[in-house]
């Protein structure tokens, strides 16, 4: 498949790794030359340096022959003319652009984005996905990870084991004989900085970041089980009144169990806007660092902090002194993937990158039809692949234990008819099962080929 990404910057390289790495004939355009060097000595793509939106741009980067533009640029506008321009001259099938301005996306709803108006195929808002994101977090407070897979029946749960956890030192083989009815799996340890996928006789210890396939209904169970407690979050205080933080605000409100917000915002024009939007939430203006304005948010009372502003030292700074404060649970926005290693000694719980979203969302519609979605874990170190069992895949008919996976992989849970089932070695994978696979990134390729992903357009 021919693509072309408009945008060099963190979403478009992760797109262009993507995609590149499945043999996909990529080319990468952005008007910083520097970028769109990075992007070609790295990867496996070709790069034109210019505006995306100009048609003799576009027309290099081979348009004509294209099947899909996917418009990642920082600018909504480039993005929206870039996706008119390939539409009307290149005539090019698939087009997806991100949009950020809350104005553009209320028009999704009218018939803005028609083929004979704005032609559009896929509109994605990186503010509504980490907004939902943020949702996910506050849902499951006692993870740093979370996300939701096979149709929102299975959970997967990044968890920080503690000295205190009742499974340490248990091989994880016993964990299944001990706990027999718990749909639960261990995909991936995080020990000492490095992610690996363990084996039935590796054990759990305390410190090891552990990420878990469970249904949704045993989700509870497995949080208790791995010494965490599921506690109700009724009071948070969000700071950052932007498009992410008003839309978790928005939200909330709109949930039937009674849940108290504040919201701290350094911009009074922002601080305005957010509170003429909201109903119940309680809007200071301020800066978010200040400890008056905190104690005024009664955040020594609050059940969970959210730092949302786009400034991730802020974020970060701002979680620092809620904690210590007395508020037990910090989740905090991070666009630089470097700064995720600085989480755990600065004590904080559960972080949201809106980069790693973003990629997953737009991957997610690339591969329509056969794969269904993509989450990346880390900084690009493994992925979790959901998708659906074709008929020619390699794994149709077998059991688990025949397949010859990669060492990096482990099936995390299996939906068959609509049922979701903890997977064994002697589950057999039938065609149009779907399955959710964690693997390590360097095996991403040789899973691939055993899905024999055809990229389906419609």
């Amino acid at each position: 498949m021919k693509v072309i990404i408009c945008g060099a910057g963190q979403v478009g390289w992760q797109i262009a790794r993507h995609l590149s790495g499945e043999n996909n004939d990529v080319t990468v355009v952005d008007n910083n030359p520097e970028l769109v060097r990075r992007a070609t000595d790295a990867l496996d793509v070709q790069g034109i340096a210019g505006f995306a939106s100009y048609p003799d741009i576009l027309d290099r980067a081979g348009a004509r022959d294209a099947d899909m533009v996917i418009a990642a640029t920082h600018s909504d506008e480039v993005n929206m003319v870039t996706c008119q321009v390939a539409h009307s001259v290149f005539a090019v099938q698939r087009k997806i652009a991100r949009l950020r301005a809350q104005s553009y996306l209320d028009a999704i709803y009218s018939d803005l984005y028609r083929r004979d108006h704005l032609p559009i195929d896929v509109v994605i808002s990186p503010e509504k996905e980490v907004a939902d994101a943020a949702l996910q977090r506050l849902a499951a407070p006692a993870a740093f990870d979370t996300e939701s897979f096979l149709e929102g029946k299975a959970q997967l749960l990044g968890i920080t084991i503690d000295d205190d956890c009742p499974v340490i030192s248990t091989p994880l083989r016993q964990l299944t004989d001990l706990f027999s009815t718990l749909r639960a799996i261990v995909v991936g340890i995080r020990r000492e900085g490095a992610l690996f996928v363990p084996s039935p006789g590796d054990q759990i210890f305390a410190g090891d970041e552990c990420y878990i396939f469970t249904h949704t209904e045993d989700m509870t169970r497995t949080l208790e089980i791995f010494g965490k407690t599921q506690s109700k979050q009724e009071r948070i205080v969000i700071i950052g009144g932007g498009n992410v933080g008003l839309g978790v605000a928005q939200a909330l409100e709109t949930r039937t169990e009674r849940v108290r917000v504040k919201m701290i915002e350094r911009s009074r024009e922002c601080a305005e806007r957010a509170a003429d939007a909201l109903d119940r939430t309680i809007v200071l203006n301020g800066d978010g660092l200040d400890s008056g304005l905190l104690d005024e948010a009664n955040i020594a009372t609050a059940d969970a902090v959210l730092a949302v502003t786009d400034d991730d030292k802020t974020n970060l700074l701002a979680s620092v002194r809620a904690k210590e404060m007395g508020c037990p649970m910090a989740i905090t926005l991070i666009n630089d993937p470097t700064l995720i290693p600085l989480m755990s000694p600065l004590d904080i719980d559960a972080y949201i990158n809106p980069r790693a979203t973003t990629v997953s969302s737009i991957l997610r519609h690339i591969r329509h039809g056969r794969v269904r979605g993509v989450y990346s874990i880390g900084d690009a170190e493994a992925e979790v692949i959901e998708a659906q069992v074709l008929g020619t895949s390699p794994m149709a008919g077998q059991r688990i234990k025949e397949v010859d996976f990669p060492e990096g992989t482990l099936i995390g849970a299996v939906m068959k008819q609509g049922k979701v089932i903890k997977p064994t070695a002697d589950t057999r994978i039938e065609e149009g099962d779907v399955i959710a696979i964690f693997a390590m990134a360097e095996d991403v390729s040789e899973v691939e080929r055993l899905l024999q992903v055809s990229i389906d357009f419609f």
